[in-house]
């Protein structure tokens, strides 16, 4: 259902100076502004929050927020806020398609908050997640029994990076932090769910919403985490049609399971392999080359596509703060995002049997070493009204359910305006797969104009 569960059983698949220069409650120049051209002139700024928003005069943590001023001072019309998929993804997982965003809305400020454990906003575990830790921000493998134990030690304070404490993060962001001009917030994936919590919760004023993924409804079990294999199977096999499904069908049936095509699979699966490809649709096209290769013995096409996959994400991730927080996407995953808290490792096993496409993420949720929180009054429900809504989402996602977008639209409608287009054969995160869809929907949804029911990327 959510980005960042992809992203983490990607790095898991595939394969970091401290703060980038902030100061408290004010923004000022970012001190890695230059170590990246696309954050030259961007503005930093650290903001304190209650740690338990009902307690404001307890403990708190700290807040990281990034500003891109708009190009054009004198057309500037005010600010879209990009709120960053996940859980545990940080705002600098959306530093790589700034200039589409940028594309978008010529005439926004554009500010990226990390959520409370993401990014250079305090962590889950600040010890083992700092950037001068063993592997930077991402845990290293001997930090991960102290990170949990530091979460069992503390769990008052682990139960505050839910999604409701995180969304009324966003809320005081917005209303503490907004400038002049109109605000519009941008969100995609689990992004969309905290944006819609902020909305339950604790709402602000907004000129427009814009959900890029949308997640399914939260009350909807049969597309949770937990069944993100039979997701991502249907969009597999969506892609590739009946002879190539068949043929790959045919692969699995019939290859040496020691033949050594299978030593350049990282992971050594096939199958969860092809699942990480239908997030890249440049990579996904391949997969009939490389099936037919594979059945000839011929690597070659496997080899080629398993390089531009690591390369492809080295890109996406070269930010010192780009690696998910995967104990905050496991807390947020195990408590709120999955209905099957029994879930064992033989159902797991046997939901994959007949895919052709698997994921990592049901996996993940078996015996779950993190301490979960319950869930509150607010799961589930729905905003009581909603400013002018865009919904964007791609029928090919296999991330986000294009069916749950839709049956959670429906009833978001009910609140509100809200607009639906559609990406034909779309991916997850359109800023990034279909660049071109996205710039026409959100600049035409900005300017409040007619926006296209539906799109098709060229090459797509």
């Amino acid at each position: 259902m959510l980005r960042s569960t992809a992203v983490a059983a990607l790095f898991l698949v595939c394969f970091s100076a401290e703060s980038a220069g902030a100061d408290n409650d004010r923004f000022v120049p970012c001190t890695d502004a230059a170590d990246f051209p696309e954050l030259t002139g961007s503005q930093c700024l650290t903001t304190s929050m209650p740690l338990h928003h009902e307690s404001p005069d307890g403990q708190s943590i700290d807040l990281s927020v990034r500003r891109f001023p708009a190009a054009e001072t004198g057309k500037r019309r005010g600010e879209v806020w990009l709120v960053a998929g996940g859980p545990g993804e940080p705002g600098a997982s959306l530093y790589p398609f700034l200039s589409t965003f940028r594309k978008a809305f010529p005439h926004h400020d554009l500010v990226i908050p990390d959520h409370r454990g993401t990014g250079e906003s305090e962590r889950l575990c600040p010890q083992q997640e700092s950037l001068g830790s063993a592997n930077g921000v991402a845990l290293a493998g001997e930090e991960w029994g102290p990170c949990i134990g530091t979460l069992y030690a503390d769990h008052g304070r682990a139960s505050a990076f839910s999604i409701t404490q995180a969304a009324r993060d966003l809320s005081a962001l917005l209303t503490r932090h907004r400038g002049d001009g109109e605000v519009v917030l941008y969100s995609v994936s689990y992004g969309t769910q905290l944006a819609l919590r902020m909305l339950q919760v604790s709402p602000t004023q907004l000129d427009g919403l814009i959900l890029d993924g949308l997640v399914p409804p939260e009350n909807a079990p049969q597309w949770d985490l937990s069944h993100r294999t039979a997701v991502v199977d249907e969009v597999g096999r969506a892609l590739l049609g009946e002879a190539d499904a068949a043929a790959l069908q045919r692969l699995l049936d019939t290859s040496d399971p020691n033949a050594t095509w299978r030593e350049q699979v990282p992971g050594g699966d096939l199958r969860r392999f092809f699942g990480t490809f239908l997030n890249f649709p440049a990579l996904r096209t391949r997969i009939p080359s490389i099936v037919a290769g594979l059945s000839k013995r011929d690597d070659t096409a496997l080899r080629a596509t398993v390089a531009d996959l690591k390369s492809t994400v080295a890109e996406l991730t070269r930010y010192p703060f780009s690696p998910p927080s995967l104990p905050l996407v496991m807390l947020i995953s195990a408590s709120e995002n999955s209905e099957r808290r029994d879930l064992s490792l033989e159902t797991v096993e046997a939901e994959a049997r007949t895919a052709l496409f698997t994921s990592a993420i049901p996996g993940f949720l078996v015996d779950s070493p993190v301490p979960r929180y319950e869930r509150d009054e607010w799961f589930g429900g729905t905003p009581a009204s909603l400013p002018r809504t865009l919904v964007m989402h791609g029928t090919l996602d296999p991330n986000t359910p294009y069916s749950g977008a839709q049956a959670h639209a429906e009833i978001l409608a009910k609140a509100g305006p809200l607009t639906f287009s559609t990406v034909q054969r779309g991916a997850h995160l359109l800023a990034f797969v279909a660049p071109t869809c996205f710039v026409e929907a959100a600049s035409t949804f900005v300017e409040n104009t007619q926006v296209p029911e539906s799109c098709i990327e060229q090459g797509q």
